[in-house]
């Protein structure tokens, strides 16, 4: 098979594996979480396996304490998060109103030139009931979204499901998927396959573990310095620091925002905010990120939201959980095809004799 002809086979396998996420993403969402989750818990079980427990007892035990441990996180967690994020809605108006109290104020010519007189009440007034609008539709279009792709009862019963088979299996698919390469380019295959795995496991494991520890520090640090949905923005902007860099400025606008609301004139509330702040970029950029993400994943954060954003558009929440994979890949792929035509001739000019 001449290159040409395997580009396109490569090619039109990738348009039917979308094809078919986009025929089949209503009902995809308990697989591809379960496929997820086995990717997730595959190295502890295998070595947990690599002491000598049997990869079924293995695989068992790991799944059974990662259910229970998420029905305590829900119980103990769901009720706080739930009430707080209604609240935070519900006083939100009200938040936008005494900032913008604070920025017309005449005594305070200051702030006025460092924000602009440009935002009057009526186009504060508009951007909070778009901003509230928008944060609306997308709740009401993430649950109704929820319920078409699945029902919460079929998530809950077939992803522990889907990843206890596929965990046990892992390796017996593994050498399964390998069988089917072809055999003159299997050795390239492996080593993009291997790079790519590098990408994910490297983004994917350490992103979210940087995300929960970020989370549950946001939450708690702002929580004990007294602001008020404290707990419910720190867990927020945790969760969506799997982008870099996205997580942290939501937690200081956010915080800050509501610190100036809530205790203005009085500045120890800022400050402590704007300090936990500080301390938690600190934590993620020179502590979390490198030692948990690494710097060799090669993902850069303006692909991960384009490709965040455009799987999201297009397959609803099937496309944000297979996005980083997917983008991982394509960013191998790519590197590796830049690679080939950087040592080509149609590029060196070099023709072999």
């Amino acid at each position: 098979m001449t290159f040409g002809r395997q580009i396109t086979f490569w090619v039109a396998a990738l348009g039917v594996l979308l094809a078919l996420i986009w025929l089949l993403h209503e009902i995809l969402l308990p697989f591809v979480a379960g496929m997820v989750l086995a990717y997730l818990l595959d190295p502890v079980a295998s070595r947990i396996e690599r002491i000598g427990i049997n990869r079924f007892f293995a695989t068992l035990t790991i799944v059974g304490l990662f259910i229970f441990a998420f029905v305590v996180l829900v119980i103990l967690v769901a009720p706080i998060v739930i009430s707080q994020l209604l609240e935070l809605i519900d006083r939100l108006p009200g938040y936008v109103a005494r900032l913008q109290e604070l920025i017309a104020d005449s005594n305070r010519p200051w702030l006025t030139k460092i924000v602009g007189d440009s935002i009057g009440s009526v186009e504060l007034t508009t951007m909070m009931k778009q901003g509230t609008g928008g944060l609306t539709i997308f709740l009401r279009s993430l649950w109704s979204g929820g319920q078409a792709l699945a029902s919460i009862f079929s998530l809950l019963v077939i992803t522990p499901v889907v990843a206890f088979y596929l965990l046990n299996d892992w390796h017996r698919l593994v050498a399964t998927i390998d069988n089917w390469l072809p055999r003159d380019h299997a050795d390239a295959i492996r080593r993009l396959a291997s790079d790519i795995n590098t990408a994910i496991a490297g983004f994917v494991r350490g992103q979210s573990a940087v995300c929960l520890i970020l989370g549950l520090f946001y939450a708690l640090g702002l929580t004990i310095i007294g602001l008020k949905f404290g707990f419910v923005i720190g867990l927020i902007a945790g969760l969506i620091s799997f982008v870099p860099y996205v997580g942290t400025l939501t937690a200081f606008v956010v915080s800050v925002g509501v610190a100036i609301a809530q205790a203005w004139p009085d500045w120890t509330l800022l400050a402590a905010a704007v300090g936990v702040n500080l301390v938690g970029q600190v934590l993620e950029g020179y502590i979390l990120a490198p030692y948990l993400v690494g710097q060799s994943v090669g993902l850069h954060p303006v692909w991960l939201m384009f490709a965040l954003l455009a799987f999201g558009y297009l397959f609803g929440f099937v496309g944000l959980l297979v996005a980083i994979p997917l983008a991982a890949a394509v960013a191998v792929v790519v590197r590796f095809a830049l690679r080939k035509y950087l040592s080509s001739p149609f590029y060196t000019g070099k023709h072999p004799h």
